[in-house]
């Protein structure tokens, strides 16, 4: 580890002093346009939803219709996620929700899901024709979900609604929780004193509190809040967490980072008891030329905490898409870590490891899994250079960020510059969780030519587990039949002798059965599954992936869909 202490205070004194008014003129939200109800013209209103399976990712439009279609003529993005910690099938999504692309005026968009993300449901926004923006969803220990959404009244009166679920497709009416822009927000779930509380902290440039504060918490599950109180220096575009302890975390502005171990205990003033700066190797000078995301961030700083047993338990890591010093990449991914609570950090790892050169990368997001696996997303445009085209990178760390697995595409490109609701953004941040088997990624895409919420789950078996790709040395024919309540054939052909392998994967990219691994001369072959499990188990319902490998190599993958009546 590095000793910061000089870099700490010269990027205290850079931050104080010229960041605010620098950046935070430049992104906060405004009422700019009245609300527009949704636009009805001669055209179907409607299109077929963007749905897409490979066998690292399974991706699903959230912001759709009751028939599960698209809806044309709106706009989503921003989003955030929130996992049920007891029943982890039950999820929801919010982002801003632009009924009308014609204004920009946005509300509180939700989904949710009962069966781990496979369908949607978008019963429409929390309060219809009130401007609300920068969700941000949590859940507690017990499960209960709980959105964050700011309001703006009018000019320099900013201030936060916190809801509370009542179930998986009903809110509360919702409670005051100061705040202001591009507020962020975390649940204690540890077992300590302060299991349940919420904290929050915000710009105080942009905040309705009058003593030019930027936190908050509440002690009682979301009943009332405390009045805003302030800490040194201010951040913004940052994140919190709690650690294994207990202890909160704040970061944001390329690297200032605080902790409080005191916000636990809901007798006392909240005390930040240290304060530091991780030497990102930033350059905060403008971008020269097109943006990917002209009126917006290119990605928040991020902040998580490994809470797995073992040597890992209570490090800290902050990554944030940076543009670097001295590099010619306009941004770069890059990763730092704390062995000491945050006192010193780690030089700068670039996760993203491309060529160097004038490709974006962008909207950074980082979780850390229970059993303390880091996961990275972020958007590329190293498969279209010169474009903003940009498709979703993944790439994750078994050892504490020491070192990476390679980047892996997960989807097409899609050009961000579509779908603008007035704006030239499509949101400032990703929103990410992970469990032991992959990673949950609420996100924004333009697969429609559209702004549209998109669900996705990460597994692992690109990482360690997957043959590596060679098309062309074989081909998996459409099951049939498909989807299946009991059995389906599986027909395929090989275009060399070697060793061929046929397996079934789940949605968390688990094995679940292999149908045969076996040396075979090219020809074809059929197999029957009947949805067992190797040990003789039903399968539950729900989607599966037809793996074919020759000679280790991947050749084809088919989806199932398992629907016993």
């Amino acid at each position: 580890m590095q000793n910061n202490y000089s870099s700490v205070r010269y990027f205290a004194f850079f931050c104080l002093i010229y960041l605010p008014g620098l950046l935070a003129a430049q992104h906060h939200e405004t009422i700019s346009g009245p609300y527009l109800p949704p636009a009805q013209g001669a055209t179907p209103n409607v299109s077929p939803a963007y749905q897409f399976s490979g066998p690292n990712i399974f991706v699903t439009q959230v912001n759709v219709d009751a028939n599960g279609n698209n809806i044309l003529n709106d706009a989503a993005n921003e989003p955030s996620l929130a996992v049920n910690s007891k029943d982890p099938s039950r999820m929801a999504i919010g982002w801003r929700q632009f009924d009308n692309i014609q204004s920009s005026f946005r509300q509180a968009g939700f989904g949710y899901t009962t069966d781990g993300g496979q369908h949607w449901t978008f019963p429409g926004v929390l309060d219809p024709g009130v401007f609300r923006s920068d969700p941000v969803l949590a859940s507690d220990a017990d499960g209960r979900f709980y959105y964050n959404a700011l309001t703006v009244e009018n000019v320099n009166q900013y201030h936060c609604t916190v809801y509370r679920a009542t179930s998986d497709s009903t809110w509360d009416e919702g409670v005051y929780a100061v705040g202001g822009d591009k507020a962020w927000m975390t649940i204690d779930q540890t077992e300590g004193p302060g299991k349940g509380h919420i904290y929050s902290n915000w710009s105080n440039n942009y905040s309705d509190c009058t003593n030019n504060s930027d936190f908050t918490r509440s002690v009682n599950q979301g009943d009332d809040y405390e009045y805003c109180s302030t800490f040194t220096p201010g951040m913004y575009w940052g994140t919190n967490v709690v650690g294994p302890d207990g202890t909160l975390y704040m970061s944001g502005n390329g690297g200032v980072f605080l902790s409080s171990s005191n916000a636990q205990f809901s007798d006392e003033p909240v005390e930040w008891a240290l304060s530091s700066a991780a030497d990102m190797n930033a350059d905060f000078q403008n971008w020269n030329g097109q943006s990917p995301n002209p009126g917006g961030l290119l990605g928040q700083n991020y902040l998580a905490v490994n809470a797995a047993p073992g040597p890992l338990n209570g490090q800290i890591y902050m990554l944030q898409s940076l543009k670097q010093i001295g590099a010619n990449d306009p941004r770069d991914v890059v990763f730092t870590r704390s062995n000491d609570g945050g006192l010193t950090w780690s030089p700068v790892v670039r996760i993203n490891d491309d060529n160097a050169g004038p490709e974006w990368q962008w909207f950074g997001a980082m979780s850390v899994a229970p059993n303390g696996r880091i996961d990275v997303v972020w958007l590329d445009t190293r498969d279209n250079p010169g474009t903003v085209l940009s498709s979703l990178y993944y790439a994750n760390s078994l050892d504490g960020g020491v070192s990476w697995s390679p980047n892996v595409r997960l989807s097409d490109a899609f050009d961000p510059l579509l779908g603008w609701p007035v704006q030239q953004k499509i949101g400032d941040y990703y929103h990410m969780i992970s469990d032991n088997n992959g990673a949950h990624l609420a996100w924004a895409a333009t697969f429609n030519g559209e702004q549209d919420v998109y669900y996705a789950h990460i597994s692992l078996l690109n990482t360690k587990t997957q043959e590596p790709q060679k098309p062309g040395i074989g081909k998996l024919l459409p099951p049939t039949p498909n989807p299946f309540s009991a059995e389906t054939t599986i027909r395929y052909e090989t275009a060399i002798a070697g060793q061929v392998k046929v397996l079934i994967f789940n949605q968390l990219g688990v094995l679940v059965r292999t149908l045969t691994e076996q040396a075979q001369m090219p020809g074809n072959d059929s197999l029957t599954w009947n949805a067992q499990g190797d040990q003789g188990q039903e399968l539950p319902n729900g989607l599966y992936f037809c793996r074919l490998a020759v000679d280790g190599a991947g050749a084809d993958f088919q989806k199932l869909v398992l629907m016993r009546k």
